[in-house]
Parts: C-alpha cells; structure tokens; sequence
C-alpha cells in the first residue's frame, strides 16, 4: 500500500498515520475527522475494540473482566455507555459500546484492517514512513496508539519450578484452575480479579503480593465510588477514613499487609470480592515470592506452598515496537513524552493511552486526542502559535502529581493525577488560545452520516 492509494490523500496533503484502531485510536481518528485532517489508520487484528476483543491475538483480557471505572464516568466525551449497561460494565458490553462509537462516527472507512505495522522511521525531510506487511505509507505525522498491556512483565525468580507458569496476558478462562493449585503473583486489580476466579474453581488458591494496597469499595452509599471525583484530594482521603473501618477493616485479619503509603499514592484495588474469599478462606494470601523448590514455592517469610500453576499478573512493559527506541526516551519501560503525548525528540510523533491515572481513560484519551490534533491544524493555518506550542513541548515540565508522592515503582513512572492533569490542560489550552471539549462538538460528524443514510445506533 503507497499513499497514492489512498483516497483521504486527494487532497494532495500527507496524512497522520495512526497505528492501531483500539478505543485511543478510535479517539484521535474522530478529533482529526472533526477537524478535516486527513488521516489513515492501520490495526493489526480484523475489528475494531483492541483489548477487549478476546479474538485479538495479545490481548491480555479474560472473560470475568469488568471495567474498572463506572459507567457514567468511562464514555467518550459526548457518547454516553448506554444506560442499561451495568454501573461496571463487563468485557462483552464495552466491546460493544467501542464497536458502536466507531460505527456512529464512521470511524471505520479509514482503517487498515489486518495490517500490524513494522515499523515507522521520519526522514531528514520530517516526513514519516509507516510500514507494514504490504508497502510503505508517507505521513506528515504518526499517533502511536497500539496498546500498553500486551508486552508481559514478568521478575525473575531463583530456582526451578516444577509445574507450569504463565503471565496473566495468557489468561482466558477459569477453567484452566480446576483441578489445580494455583498461585497468583501480583496485586494489581487483573491479579485480584483473577484469584477470585481462582477461588471459585482451583483446588486452593494463594496470592503473594510485596506490599499492602488500599482497597476502596465499588460502591459507596449506593453510587459508584469513583463519582467523587469532583471532591479534592483530601476529601476523598477523609472519607475514606471514615469508610474503610465500616466497610473494609483491617485487611492485616487475612494475611495482607497493611499499606505502606497513603491512598492513591499507588493505585487503589476496587475488588472487594477478593476480601470475600480471602475472609472464607477460598484464597490464601501470601508475601512475595523468595524463590521456587521443587514443586513449591518458598515465600519471604520463610513459608512454603505447593502449587501446580504460578500465574504472574505482574503488569506490562509500555512497548512501542515498530519506533526506534531513541525515538523516545524511557523509564521503567514508560516513554517519558511531554504531557504523557509528545514526543520531545521527533517531530509530530505522539502517543496516545500511555499514561496510568485513577480516573477513567477514555474520556482522558478525547481530550489528549483534542490536544494534539488542534495543534496539528495549527500547523496547516496558524505555523507560529504551533512554532509556540514546540517550544512547550521541548522547555515545559509540568508537575502533574497533583501533590501525590507516588510509590516508587515502574508503573508509577507515567502516573499522573486527574485532577492535575485536566487542570493544566485547560490552563495550556488557554494560553494557547485553543478550545476545550465541548457539548455538541462531534454532532457535524454525527449529521453527516445520517445524512448518508447511517442510522444512529447508539441508543
């Protein structure tokens, strides 16, 4: 495949070139049809959805697997989840959901369907050549938008182990317990989720984790806990105080740490489920893994535990490929890129979905995705605030913690506090003189499709 055939190309401009079709790939394609950009757009699997296609070949996602934000919180920016969707919507619903926001915005016309791009490389010139199996494509721009939880991470232990280990990228289906003893190595909420699938269906059921994590309810008075964003920082650690003896207790009682930070210092577990097995005895919860005997397991605490199956849910490298490595710099196997999207050492080179926040992402990726194709139409018709806008990218290093002293750990590396964040992209966008998303913003995409005849499915 050349440029040339490509029909987005009359025009005779270079297109931006995004490299996959996921929800974050979904969002820039629809900002920069919003704006007229011209644009092509490649996915290496046969639909649209990334992970939550279970057909996806990588995707790490299993089939208990429910969203972690809720519901009103989680949409696209002006596409609400529909509202018979439950308050955390499962797999098969927000694959759904992700099939319909393409669907409603015509976002399929422009994408390369099984076609994994090789790799991408800018020329002296600054143009972009993007391959794949089947030819070169020219672009004046790249959005990488491939995914962060495909690249397992998983620690070296001493030892041999007899049995089988896996990563939980692997992990489908429960059925894959019965029988068995099962370990699961990790906290995370995928490693929680898990050992409850575990306790349901494995012979006995461990979990090691390093160190404590602060549990927070689903639900709090009825409602989602996560519509207390609007709260400061403090509130929400107060009412926190105040809630977690009633609800949660002390998790110490079944042999978890206690946490060695404050909340949201790492990332919150909203799995109180885990808590009803480990409280009846359906998981067992250990420290982390010293090494391996044998057909056992020996913990740090000098404990030992015969299993058959260890399943790492240890989290993710933030890969990028088909981009030379110097194309970005990384930290912890996170691209450090200004305001987690641009790139400061290549030109019109920006990422999408690589960032880790407590709050839900696809209404983040919209307004990074508003951010970044406002300055690529700048370039075309305003070059000297874009000229501005470059010298940001290469001089500001905003703190966008929000005040928090994240953990220290890789995953923390691309943290960001919500809050923050929006704060200092409505300050930027102001100083740049760009608009901020808006109600109705989307509907001229919305109306030209009806008027070709697309109905509106979206409920």
């Amino acid at each position: 495949m050349t440029t040339s055939e490509n029909s987005v190309h009359t025009t005779g401009e270079l297109p931006v070139a995004i490299v996959g079709a996921g929800p974050a790939g979904l969002s820039a394609a629809r900002a920069l049809k919003r704006l007229g950009i011209p644009y092509v757009q490649f996915e290496r699997h046969s639909d649209v959805g990334g992970i939550w296609d279970l057909d996806n070949p990588g995707t790490p996602m299993y089939r208990s697997a429910h969203f972690i934000s809720s519901r009103d919180k989680s949409g696209f920016y002006g596409f609400p989840m529909p509202k018979d969707f439950a308050d955390y919507p499962s797999r098969e619903q927000i694959l759904r959901y992700t099939r319909m926001f393409a669907d409603e915005f015509g976002l399929r016309d422009a994408i390369h369907f099984n076609a994994p791009v090789t790799a991408v490389e800018q020329g002296p010139d600054e143009v972009w050549r993007v391959r794949t199996a089947t030819g070169e494509t020219l672009a004046r721009a790249v959005v990488c938008a491939s995914g962060v939880t495909w690249d397992p991470l998983t620690p070296a232990v001493q030892g041999t182990f007899d049995g089988e280990i896996m990563h939980s990228v692997e992990y489908v289906d429960p059925s894959l317990f019965r029988g068995r003893r099962v370990l699961v190595v990790g906290l995370g909420n995928s490693g929680a989720d898990i050992a409850c699938d575990a306790a349901g269906n494995a012979d006995a059921a461990f979990i090691s984790a390093r160190r404590g994590y602060h549990f927070v309810p689903k639900h709090t008075f009825g409602m989602p806990s996560d519509q207390t964003e609007w709260l400061p920082i403090w509130a929400e650690r107060l009412s926190y105080t105040v809630i977690r003896p009633v609800i949660i207790g002390d998790v110490s009682r079944w042999g978890l740490k206690r946490p060695d930070h404050r909340l949201f210092e790492s990332h919150p577990l909203l799995n109180t489920q885990l808590l009803h097995h480990l409280q009846h005895g359906d998981v067992i919860a250990k420290p982390g893994v010293a090494h391996f005997d044998g057909g056992e397991v020996v913990f740090t605490d000098g404990s030992r535990e015969r299993v058959d199956l260890i399943l790492f849910a240890t989290g993710y490298r933030m890969s990028i490929p088909y981009a030379p490595d110097d194309y970005f710099p990384w930290k912890g196997g996170r691209p450090q890129l200004y305001l987690n999207a641009f790139s400061r050492e290549r030109h019109n080179l920006f990422g999408l979905g690589y960032l880790e926040t407590n709050s839900s992402a696809y209404t983040l990726f919209d307004r990074i995705a508003h951010l970044i194709t406002q300055y690529l139409d700048d370039q075309r018709h305003r070059p000297e605030r874009a000229r501005r806008f470059e010298a940001l990218i290469r001089a500001d290093h905003p703190d966008l913690s929000g005040g928090i002293n994240f953990v220290g750990s890789d995953r923390h590396a691309a943290y960001i506090e919500v809050r923050a964040y929006k704060k200092y992209l409505r300050k930027l966008q102001k100083r740049m003189d760009w608009t901020e998303p808006s109600p109705g913003m989307f509907d001229a995409i919305r109306a030209e499709r009806r008027d070709k005849g697309v109905l509106d499915i979206s409920g």
